[in-house]
């Protein structure tokens, strides 16, 4: 488990189960994940009995996002892990109930130092929706450079929207 005074980074556990449902279906955030359709309880609860496998094997790894006393809060992805490459995407969500109280900060610090310091990655990208000035903001605070836009990236709705791609490239000098 990753650590410090106000929030655990931590494994899936199947107590999870009702906050993974929640988060996950709910639909306005289903364009950050080109999800299309509502996930079943059974799915999630599938998923998270193979949540342990190991991230050299799954290319990706997802942990929960808890306050100290354990209440889940969001959740930290890493995906398209590459090894040989030595670069992962970044993904994050956190409750609206917990946002805009640097949860989310603390647990991006988190993560880069255990993608850099233990998975010895070199690089950390992310994909940002041209609206989300909140996301914006958190990365270029957290040292992302802005490296390209993705236009007409996404469809929803009848709409195209396009993405800001970021890189936080590890300062190995």
């Amino acid at each position: 488990m990753l650590e410090n005074t106000a929030i655990h980074l931590r494994a899936l556990e199947p107590e999870d189960l009702d906050f993974l449902f929640e988060i996950e279906n709910l639909q306005k955030f289903w364009y950050l994940s080109d999800t299309l359709q509502p996930y079943s309880k059974k799915l999630l609860k599938d998923y998270i009995s193979n949540a342990h496998l190991d991230i050299y094997e799954a290319k990706q790894l997802r942990l929960v996002v808890s306050l100290s006393d354990h209440t889940p809060i969001g959740f930290i992805d890493l995906y398209d892990f590459n090894p040989k490459h030595k670069r992962a995407g970044l993904g994050i969500i956190i409750h609206e109930d917990y946002q805009s109280l640097g949860l989310g900060k603390s647990a991006l610090k988190m993560m880069l130092n255990f993608a850099y310091n233990r998975l010895d990655l070199h690089q950390i990208y992310v994909y940002i929706h041209l609206e989300n000035q909140k996301s914006v903001s958190l990365f270029e605070n957290l040292n992302f450079q802005k490296v390209g836009e993705l236009k007409d990236w996404h469809y929803e709705n009848g709409v195209y929207t396009s993405v800001l791609v970021y890189q936080n490239i590890r300062n190995v000098h």
